[in-house]
């Protein structure tokens, strides 16, 4: 397939694109690089340099690339992703997140394209009642950053019979890990595995756990890690399961949940380094748990994680960090 990859130059959009690549795709990368690095472009793929909230740019790139064939299908990445910056920026965050769907979607009724996966998010569910999370459960976002990208998944489900077009939106848990030359690294990273690798590299003094008294056993938060080429994995078959009039959305985890403690004391395996952790009150609106259930993922999409293992996960953020 002939492919838009907006905002691949991103983490996960980055090692989804490397994955599209692998599989013969005709890839064309498409970002702005505001947050995204050039040189994560995987070789075999094209880039446009563009900022698709702006419908100019974003009608140059499409006019160019459809000179060369018809585009089948675009993969969305491209958003503003940081909770507590959406907190205090809640209008930049449903200005991108919002306009940059609609902006796409326009387009793909303008230019004949007839598949969207995007990429969503777990924060559309916001403190779940209960776990493992399931795809009919309420979506009560608790921030700006989990409420645009709702928003953006409820326009997907009006646009898809509209336009007659296919969307998938795929709703993430934590995502890590790193594939060959594709790996993360934002310039303010608020993940635990990476920052406990600042640690451990020596990059910072100490790590920061928030909470030590959930209910749960070691009395740390318990969060759901999927590793980024499980992830790009899931791109990959959602391309070929959507469906022409349809929106389908799919929780994408491991059903598997590690406490804080239990990703430190891999960090330290993995890194040989103490890291030492100062214990914190617990942060407002930090649930003790939150684990995914993929069963749909694995019915519809034919998906199941391969790399389910913390310490495999660990090793390979580690090693594109020593990069």
């Amino acid at each position: 397939m002939r492919l838009l990859v907006i905002g691949g130059a991103g983490y996960v959009g980055s090692v989804t694109s490397a994955v599209l690549v692998e599989a013969g795709h005709d890839v064309t990368v498409v970002d702005d690089l505001s947050t995204g690095h050039r040189d994560a472009v995987p070789a075999g793929a094209a880039f446009r340099h563009a900022d698709v909230l702006d419908q100019r740019q974003l009608g140059d790139v499409l006019r160019a690339v459809t000179e060369q064939g018809p585009i089948d299908a675009i993969l969305h990445f491209a958003a503003r992703s940081l909770v507590g910056e959406s907190v205090a920026e809640p209008a930049r965050y449903f200005r991108h997140n919002i306009t940059t769907t609609a902006n796409l979607l326009e387009a793909m009724r303008d230019h004949g394209i007839g598949t969207i996966v995007f990429s969503s998010t777990a924060a559309c569910y916001g403190e779940p009642e209960a776990t493992p999370i399931t795809e009919d459960m309420p979506t009560v976002p608790t921030n700006p950053y989990g409420a645009s990208k709702l928003a953006a998944d409820q326009m997907l489900t009006f646009a898809a019979p509209a336009y007659g077009i296919a969307a998938v939106s795929l709703r993430y848990f934590n995502v890590a890990g790193a594939y060959g030359p594709q790996g993360e690294r934002h310039e303010v990273e608020t993940h635990l595995i990476p920052r406990l690798l600042d640690v451990a590299a020596g990059n910072a003094p100490e790590a920061s756990v928030f909470g030590t008294d959930y209910p749960t056993p070691d009395g740390t938060a318990i969060r759901d890690y999927i590793h980024v080429r499980d992830l790009a994995e899931a791109h990959l078959l959602a391309l070929t399961a959507a469906k022409k009039g349809e929106h389908l959305i799919c929780n994408l985890g491991t059903g598997t949940g590690f406490s804080v403690y239990e990703v430190l004391e891999a960090v330290r395996k993995a890194t040989g380094a103490e890291v030492p952790a100062a214990e914190k009150p617990r942060r407002a609106g930090d649930p003790a748990r939150l684990v995914a259930s993929a069963e749909r993922a694995k019915t519809v999409l034919g998906w199941n994680p391969e790399r389910t293992e913390l310490a495999e996960t660990v090793a390979d953020a580690w090693a594109f960090y020593r990069r």
